[in-house]
């Protein structure tokens, strides 16, 4: 046996020994022009069975939400399944990537989706689960699907996942416009900043809070002595516009056979307003019917916007047994 097979064996054996079934982090490093990931599988030597894309929101990014697809990975068990967790454009790992061109919109955001699936070889998602504009992008993705866009093979996921995301329009009269804010001060500061400490005393200065200060810092890479953004600001603020203006109540108004979308409120959440929650109970309370798919509607209890920090057990809860389902 050569000496590089004996150590692949060892390695092998250590991490069956070490790790047993816990779901384990993999990263997927590419030259062409397709968005950067990383993976969490339930077992890393069993085939996977099932697929879930994972999408964060606005300036994060996939490594926000490994501890809550590790912890759903587990709950899982024993079937088995891989977790894709997305760097979307302008954020993370995909913020380096020239290839995905502008316009920055909802539309090509999810259209990235399809190509990663096409290029990878991956298997079409059996679930999505996006959070805040990750929501909006995955219900782009479905509506996407359903017309054809992706091509026939295209198949739909079976369930969309929407988390403290308004499904319509989003009317700034509506929110604090703490969003807009932090957007024009990061717009405002110089592309390099001194450090981490700097930027979160700044913010912090301006009278934001101190939770959503040390949110933003995080978001900083080293660039020699300083950092820099660990996103592309112009082209996040580009899809953030979008996520304003797009509209998807029509798609839960007539959900396409085979899939359910569920929709999860923070109960602390200022992202909904009375009309918009009149309307989704309105939209889950209706009738079966065999031609269309579902729209069902969650509250998380205990939690802000911040859904997978302020309660991640309450969040698994949910959506656990649901997913669970589907198996």
């Amino acid at each position: 046996m050569s000496r590089s097979l004996a150590k692949t064996g060892l390695s092998h054996l250590l991490n069956r020994l070490l790790l047993g079934s816990t779901p384990v982090l993999h990263y997927s490093s590419r030259s062409f022009q397709t968005l950067a990931f990383e993976e969490i599988k339930s077992s890393p030597e069993k085939p996977h069975e099932f697929t879930a894309f994972v999408l964060h929101g606005l300036l994060g990014s996939g490594r926000n939400w490994r501890s809550f697809s590790r912890s759903l990975a587990s709950r899982l068990s024993p079937a088995q399944w891989r977790m894709i967790l997305v760097d979307l454009r302008n954020h993370g790992r995909s913020a380096e990537i020239e290839g995905l061109l502008p316009p920055h919109n909802l539309e090509n955001a999810a259209k990235d989706l399809a190509d990663l699936v096409k290029s990878e070889g991956l298997d079409w998602p059996d679930v999505v689960i996006g959070h805040s504009m990750g929501g909006k992008v995955a219900l782009q993705f479905a509506q996407s699907c359903a017309n054809g866009h992706y091509g026939n093979d295209a198949t739909l996921p079976k369930q969309l996942w929407v988390l403290d995301s308004v499904p319509g329009k989003v009317i700034q009269e509506n929110t604090d416009g703490e969003v807009e804010k932090v957007l024009q001060t990061l717009q405002s500061l110089p592309s390099t900043i001194p450090s981490r400490k700097w930027l979160v005393d700044h913010m912090l200065k301006l009278g934001f809070s101190k939770s959503l200060s040390e949110w933003i810092g995080s978001n900083l890479k080293k660039s020699g002595e300083q950092e820099t953004w660990a996103f592309n600001l112009d082209g996040a603020v580009q899809m953030f516009n979008s996520y304003r203006e797009m509209d998807y109540w029509p798609l839960l108004d007539n959900t396409p056979k085979g899939m359910e979308i569920d929709i999860v409120r923070a109960e602390k959440s200022d992202r909904w307003n009375q009309d918009v929650i009149q309307q989704l109970e309105h939209l889950s309370s209706k009738g079966v019917n065999e031609n269309e798919g579902k729209v069902s509607v969650h509250v998380l209890p205990n939690a802000g916007h911040w859904v997978h920090v302020d309660n991640p057990k309450g969040l698994l809860d949910i959506i656990a047994p649901k997913v669970a389902s589907i198996v």
